[in-house]
Formats: structure tokens, C-alpha cells, sequence
């Protein structure tokens, strides 16, 4: 299964892709989209940067599931609507394109990176280059993004081994008469 992270942001959104077989993660790409360019007051322009950029990654590497972060209230509300703005461009671009979509926190994406829900951006590029054998760290809203591809393929091996799990139980189960279990 190949798997996009995206971690959305006004200014910069980070991507990072990977390919999932088992327990084994493969390292495909991951960068940022950037708005930097653009004038700070002209939000219907960036929107329009992220989902073309979403798109463009969609386009570029098929995946067949997409993850993104949640976003968290900041102490600044204003901040906190950019950045749902920017989160809803995203998840905008990636349902467009008929991807199934999963969404976790930022302390989910630590710890099953990190192990520790309070992990700091640097544990988490490190744990990102170990787990994936980069060469170097990524940058922090790659690994981020990439920390939630990873996530995501990890909760998609507990899911697949539930589901297992509950069918295996339902064969083993009495047969129902009228309602009762005979």
C-alpha cells in the first residue's frame, strides 16, 4: 500500500510518501509545498497553491491512502482558522481524487513514531530516518508528514489483523435460532 502524509500549514505544508508491504516501510519521496511566495493577505491564492500541490502528488505518485493531521487549537484563534483553511484545502484535493483519508493527532503520529506522545520534532526526524534508512534527516514538516504515512500504516496492520480477528471469531460462534443461541 502507498501512502501519502500530508501535514497541513498555511505557509508550508509538508508531504511524505511510503510504501507499506507488512511490517516492511520504503522511503518513496516527501518535500514541502510552500506559499511563501505569495502576498500573506491573499488566502484564496495559497488555498489554491495547497490543492494543486495535493493534487499534483496525487497525480505524480498514485497512492492508495492518504493520512493528515489533525489540527490542535493554538493560544492564537486566529492562527488556528489558517491553518483549518489550509488543513481543508488539503483534505479538499485529496477527496477530490477519491482517496480514503485517515486522520490523526499529533500525539497519536509521536507515538507510534516515537513511542512517547511528547516527542520533539527532532526525536521525530530521527526516528523517521531510522525507521525509513534515510541518508540524512528530513526536514521537519517532511517528517512529520512522514511520521503520519507511517502511522497510518501501522494502524492499517492493527486494522487488517481486527478485522482477521473478528472473522476467525465469527466462525467459531454458536449458530442463532429465533434469536437464541442454540
Amino acid at each position: 500500500m502507498r501512502i501519502l502524509g500530508i501535514d497541513p500549514g498555511l505557509q508550508t505544508t509538508g508531504f511524505g510518501v511510503v510504501d507499506a508491504e507488512a511490517h516492511t516501510l520504503q522511503y518513496v519521496a516527501s518535500g514541502t509545498i510552500t506559499t511563501t511566495h505569495l502576498a500573506r493577505g491573499d488566502l484564496p491564492a495559497r488555498l489554491k497553491v495547497l490543492f494543486d500541490g495535493i493534487a499534483e502528488l496525487r497525480a505524480r505518485y498514485t497512492p492508495d491512502a492518504a493520512a493528515i493531521e489533525i489540527v490542535f487549537v493554538n493560544v492564537n484563534p486566529q492562527s488556528t482558522l489558517l491553518l483549518g483553511q489550509a488543513r481543508g484545502a488539503c483534505l479538499t484535493a485529496l477527496v477530490s481524487c477519491n482517496l480514503p483519508v485517515a486522520e490523526y493527532t499529533p500525539m497519536q503520529m509521536k507515538q507510534a513514531v516515537a513511542g512517547t506522545g511528547r516527542a520533539a520534532k527532532a526525536e521525530i526526524q530521527q526516528m523517521v530516518k531510522r525507521l525509513l534508512q534515510l541518508p540524512g534527516l528530513p526536514g521537519k514538516d517532511a517528517a512529520d508528514a512522514l511520521g503520519l504515512a507511517i502511522t497510518h500504516a501501522h494502524a492499517a496492520i492493527a486494522t487488517a489483523r481486527i478485522q482477521q480477528a473478528g472473522n476467525l471469531a465469527r466462525r467459531n460462534t454458536g449458530s442463532y435460532k429465533t434469536g437464541r443461541v442454540v
